[in-house]
């Protein structure tokens, strides 16, 4: 029933674009997964998310650590990293799968609110150009080795040829992913072979390698600090695999034991492969330096591998050929993700922005052209600095979201559920964006060195340590309030079709009843991406709720007898002198 005093608005039917329209280049990118679209079998949706662990990036790691900290710090700290990266990404891999969420929507019931993800869905988006740009260098330099064309336009070539694979979403990259599995397993594993059967003693000589700041053989923690801020900039990498996991089928007794399985593979479990490929890096790194590498250049994948390739094959032309073709399709591999991601990120941040969506394709484009501009400036020379630095805001934001997960919600201080759409959320809340505001802050000011030398090593530890006290604290302190603006309205959402689906006021189309609401404006039910694009509500179905409020009752409780609307009005008639 349509409350009392409430003004209707004029209904004005929403015609999405074609590119928004079709679903399988949308991919519900703004949108809770429905249950009929998740049509693919638990081992398919794994064997995709899992091919996202080819990225050479993982290579370049390892072996700048090594030569950097040496082979004792550096595999300690893959050790510590990798269960970290395990630990925090199980609860967000479980609550994604069952409840049919992306990254971005995740976050906003878990702590942050409608327009409080929007700052981690830019810190994601970061996180997606970032390694597109390292993953498509790495294939630019070995397209310039094997063709001998100008690295720029290696760097063209290697952005361009994605946009087509990911435009139409998990459809073609399930095939993708599948074709290519075999070719790159093969490729991966035959250089290793050869080189332990010829050189064993290279295994035991690694073990010594003291790299440029250690002695060989030694701990040292200030060391190990520092290879683990830049390792640690990989538990974002949890985000790429969410959202392949969104796609999984519903658990039940019948497949309880696939859909775990592919969970605990796909979700957390790709930080196992991926360690071992980071101390495969710093293998091949330092079997680099023993053919007279030069260390500047020891830590490229394609320098690594075209070493490894030598002792597969006689001929130095086959060898590079074999190097050129496993780069070509491991970077492929990563960067269909990477891209993929990128769109998703960017399609909610902007949605949220502009209440506008031009569609998921737009935003691709978009991700591809800025990590086209990292590469052209040269981000892969700075790979420890810019990773380092990264990491120390990621990790304080997957901190305080894991905190809501695995603390919050046991103890009651949030909801069991995860409630992403804007009609029942509120923009800010202060448990999720709080937290990981101080944590990024103090994480930041220790890697600046503020804190001492010990600190700054183990800034990313602070971050995490904090996002951990912190969202607990706050969501204690604030008694959960900003959770929930208004609780669900089901029996509103009518009619209902055959298949239990409602139909969308707006846009007339269909959805599955957890991807609407009840709108009091339009006095009828909404799906939650006309409802995230609508800018003539101004919200009214959840008073109070806004930024403009919620700001105002802060400056309110800061001030009593001071209003955000009277600072905004002073500040106008400042200006207007």
């Amino acid at each position: 029933m349509q409350p009392t005093g409430t003004q209707r608005i004029i209904k004005i039917r929403r015609d999405y674009n074609a590119w928004v329209a079709d679903e399988t280049m949308e991919d519900y990118a703004l949108r809770f997964t429905p249950r009929s679209f998740r049509k693919w079998s638990e081992l398919r949706i794994a064997n995709t998310a899992l091919g996202a662990v080819s990225f050479l990036a993982l290579e370049a790691i390892g072996g700048a650590l090594a030569l950097s900290y040496g082979f004792t710090n550096t595999l300690w700290a893959i050790l510590a990293v990798s269960l970290v990266i395990f630990l925090t990404g199980l609860p967000i891999s479980y609550y994604a799968a069952r409840s049919g969420l992306d990254m971005d929507l995740l976050t906003r019931g878990a702590g942050f609110g409608y327009i409080g993800s929007t700052i981690t869905s830019l810190i994601y988006a970061s996180f997606t150009f970032l390694f597109f740009a390292l993953e498509a260098a790495i294939m630019a330099l070995a397209l310039e080795l094997y063709f001998n064309i100008p690295l720029a336009l290696a760097y063209v070539i290697c952005s361009v040829i994605i946009i087509p694979l990911v435009a139409y979403g998990i459809t073609l990259i399930n095939r993708l992913q599948m074709w290519t599995q075999p070719v790159w397993l093969f490729l991966l594993v035959l250089p290793y072979v050869f080189v332990i059967a010829k050189n064993p003693e290279a295994l035991s000589d690694w073990t010594s390698l003291a790299g440029r700041e250690g002695e060989p053989g030694s701990f040292n923690l200030l060391h190990f600090g520092a290879a683990c801020t830049v390792a640690l900039a990989l538990i974002t990498q949890i985000g790429e695999q969410v959202d392949y996991l969104r796609f999984l089928p519903e658990k039940t007794r019948a497949n309880r034991v696939r859909w775990w399985t592919a969970l605990l593979l796909a979700g957390p479990g790709w930080i196992i492969p991926g360690a071992l490929k980071m101390l495969a890096g710093a293998f091949l790194a330092f079997l680099a330096l023993q053919h007279e590498i030069p260390m500047e250049r020891a830590a490229e994948p394609t320098q690594m591998y075209l070493v490894a390739f030598n002792y597969v094959f006689a001929s130095s032309q086959w060898a590079l050929a074999a190097m050129v073709l496993f780069v070509i399709v491991s970077q492929v591999k990563i960067n269909v993700t990477n891209a993929y991601a990128g769109s998703l990120a960017w399609s909610n941040f902007f949605a949220r922005i502009t209440h506008s969506h031009p569609g998921r394709v737009v935003w691709l484009v978009f991700n591809v052209a800025i990590a086209l501009m990292l590469m052209e400036l040269g981000v892969f020379e700075a790979i420890e600095e810019v990773l380092g630095l990264y990491a120390n805001i990621a990790i304080a934001w997957i901190g305080a979201l894991v905190a809501d997960l695995v603390i919050n919600k046991p103890l009651g201080l949030s909801p069991k559920y995860i409630e992403f759409k804007r009609a029942h959320l509120y923009d800010i809340n202060p448990v999720g964006v709080g937290a990981m505001l101080i944590a990024s802050l103090l994480s930041v000011l220790a890697h600046g060195g503020l804190f001492g030398a010990l600190a700054q090593a183990a800034s990313p530890a602070v971050a995490l340590g904090s996002a951990f006290l912190l969202a607990p604290l706050l969501a204690w302190l604030t008694g959960g309030r900003y959770y929930i603006a208004r609780e669900r309205q089901p029996h509103l959402l009518y009619p209902h079709t055959e298949a239990g689906q409602v139909q969308c006021c707006l846009c007339n189309n269909r959805f599955e009843e957890p991807d609407t609401a009840h709108c009091p404006a339009y006095g009828a039910p909404i799906c939650s991406l006309c409802c995230s694009l609508d800018a003539r509500c101004e919200d009214r179905c959840k008073p109070r709720a806004r930024l403009t409020d919620q700001l105002d009752d802060f400056i309110g409780w800061l001030f009593p007898r001071v209003s955000s609307r009277a600072c905004t009005a002073a500040w106008r008639s400042t200006w207007a002198c």
